[in-house]
Formats: C-alpha cells, structure tokens, sequence
C-alpha cells in the first residue's frame, strides 16, 4: 500500500504542480489524526515516512511503567528493556505500531487530507498567478450573465463584472471575447476571487500601454487619465524627448493607434492632450477640442478662470458640462468657464485684450 501511496502522491505532484513536501506533510498529519481518532489514543505519535524503500511506519510514545493497565500509553519495564536494556521506570520511549486494519484506515484519510490539501495548493498556485495581474488588462470570455454580474472566465478562474463596473448600453454577449481591468484579487475561504471593470480608468490606461510602442517603452509617459465610461475621455501624455510627439505617436498613423482603443471601448471618444507642467497650457490642453483666449490661474486655490471666444463657449463646456467637468478631473485644476463678452462685462477681459475671430475667420 505504502508504494502505491508514494507514486500517487509523485504523480498528483507532477500534475498539479504541487510541491511534493506539501503532500507528504499533510499526509503525515492526516495519518496521526486517523490513528489517534480510529485507536482512541491520546499520546504523542510520530509517523515517518521513507519514500525511498516505500516504508510509512507509525511510533507511539509510551511510558515505561512496571505493569501496564493502558496499552495505548505505557509499556511493561521488560518490554521496554527488549528494545534498550538502558531504559528505567518512567521513561518514555517510542515503540512502532501497527494497529490491524490501519492500512485501510490510513488509505481513507491520506485520500481525504490530500484531495482537501491539493484543493487548497491549486487556489494558492491559481492566487499567485492572478495578483500578479492586479492593475492589469486581461482578455476573458463571457460565460453568461444575471441581473448584477456579468460572469468571465479568465482561463483558470471565473470573474464577476458587477453592474457597477459594466459600461451604460454596453452589451455582454455569451461567448464574447472582452477584454477587463483587474481591480484587485483576494484570497478568501472560497478560494480566489478576482474583481475586475469595464470602466475604471485604468483600462484605458492600460489600452494605451499595449497599443502604443512609446509608452510601452517609457519614451511617452501618461500622466492623468479622466474618464466617463462609455461615453468620452481625456488623456494627458508627455515626452521628455522634444523630438517625439506624445500625442502623434498615440494617434498613430491616420489614427490607427487610438482606434483601436476607440473600437475595444465600443465608440467611446477619446481626447489625446498633451502635459505641461504649465497649467495655463495644461488647462488649456485639456479643454480641447475648443479654442481657449486666456487662463488666469489662482495658485492658492488651485482654481482657473478660462476665456473662451462666445461661439466657443458650448463646446468648451461640453454637452451637460462634460468637456469642463473631464478636463478639471484630468488636471486637478476647478475650471470656470466664460464667454469673451461676459469676462469683459466683468472687467476680467480688457475690451481691447482680444479681437474676437468670427466662424467665418476661423474656417477662412
């Protein structure tokens, strides 16, 4: 029995990529428990096992007493004096066992403790390998879905996208390959539990790691991401080289690059701006695709008060405040938005500061 045990527990090892160890530990304790619970004995027991001759043996410790009422405990000072003619009254010595039907009884509970300890290695190995991905992009396939999650096998593992990480009018379609960003990963008495989204920011930073070559490389850094998923975001990137383009080379050639992202995000619009450490040109960046006159900054409060010309002044602000309310988050800067007219009614703007372009100017 003891050399089949041994190949079995070779082989699981082999298999499941279980350190060996691990299983004859938990097999020792697994053989101690049984004994002690099949034989009713409470003293100390110790099991070796030598893999090598394919030898598991079990030794008791019992006292030497001159007549033995418990044989479980104490063993007869001539008994004792046969293994060791040194050993006295109240020594205690180990003596080998071999309970009748404690091979049996030992097969039951090696199979037991070995199943529950390579159930609990594979959660370690599926753990170790998984928070290595926290803070990373993964590609899963859509199992099925319910009315809170959305359920994605990620290869060993099965992920919960909640409904408050999913997308507004994304649709999760059964067998869909999407990609997710991993939030963080647990392990709890489950096993490991992996929380990833669809709308954290980091995705889209994350997006742009893959796609573009210089930010892979560090020659194009990201400084600030801000984002309302589903819909539109704004990117800040820098390039301490001034031969490289930060935006261009995330653009990409005809816009390549940023499509692709765009397509994965299924349509959500991206600005692509460049940092400065300037919050005028900073904040002025941000606030693309509109055309900005003047920023006035207060340092204390770290506040602006943008210009814009007055035709400018919607799409500055953006649909329901959008375009002012990403460019704020994206430079950490309050933002106030004003027409040309209204900062020069205000006294904000001399009359004579700017001469507005007209439309018919702009587009000449």
């Amino acid at each position: 029995m003891s050399n089949q045990l041994f190949e079995a527990i070779d082989a699981l090892s082999k298999e499941k990529s279980i350190d060996k160890d691990i299983l004859l530990e938990a097999l020792e304790a697994a053989l101690i428990s049984a004994y002690k619970k099949n034989f009713k004995s409470a003293t100390n027991v110790r099991v070796e096992l030598d893999e090598e001759k394919g030898i598991m043996e079990i030794f008791s410790r019992k006292t030497v007493v001159e007549d033995p009422e418990d044989d479980q405990q104490e063993i007869a000072l001539e008994d004792a004096k046969e293994i060791n003619p040194n050993y006295e009254i109240d020594d205690v010595i180990e003596v080998k066992v071999a309970p009748k039907d404690f091979g049996r009884i030992a097969a039951q509970a090696a199979k037991q403790v070995v199943t529950q300890r390579v159930r609990e290695a594979e959660r370690g190995v599926i753990f170790d390998e998984y928070a290595d991905r926290e803070e990373d992009v993964m590609t899963g396939i859509i199992q099925r879905r319910d009315s809170r999650f959305v359920y994605v096998d990620l290869g060993k593992i099965e992920a919960k996208l909640p409904q408050s990480e999913q997308i507004n009018h994304e649709e999760y379609l059964v067998h869909d390959r999407i990609k997710v960003y991993v939030t963080k990963v647990e392990n709890t008495n489950k096993g490991p539990q992996i929380f990833i989204s669809r709308s954290h920011p980091g995705l889209l930073k994350r997006l742009f790691e893959m796609e573009v070559p210089e930010i892979y490389d560090g020659h194009v850094e990201i400084k600030s991401v801000a984002r309302e998923a589903g819909d539109r975001s704004k990117i800040a990137v820098y390039a301490e080289n001034p031969e490289i383009d930060p935006v261009g080379s995330c653009v990409g050639q005809k816009g390549q690059r940023v499509q692709v992202i765009v397509d994965e995000l299924n349509g959500e619009k991206i600005d692509i701006v460049e940092w400065s450490e300037d919050p005028v040109i900073y904040v002025t960046n941000a606030l693309s695709p509109s055309k900005v006159l003047k920023v006035i900054v207060n340092e204390e409060d770290r506040a602006t008060t943008v210009i814009v010309p007055d035709y400018q002044l919607s799409l500055a602000i953006g649909k329901r405040g959008q375009n002012a309310r990403l460019a704020a988050k994206l430079t950490g800067w309050k933002i106030d938005i004003k027409s040309e007219s209204e900062a020069i009614e205000e006294g904000i703007l001399a009359d004579t500061e700017f001469i507005s372009e007209t439309e018919e100017d702009l587009f000449d």
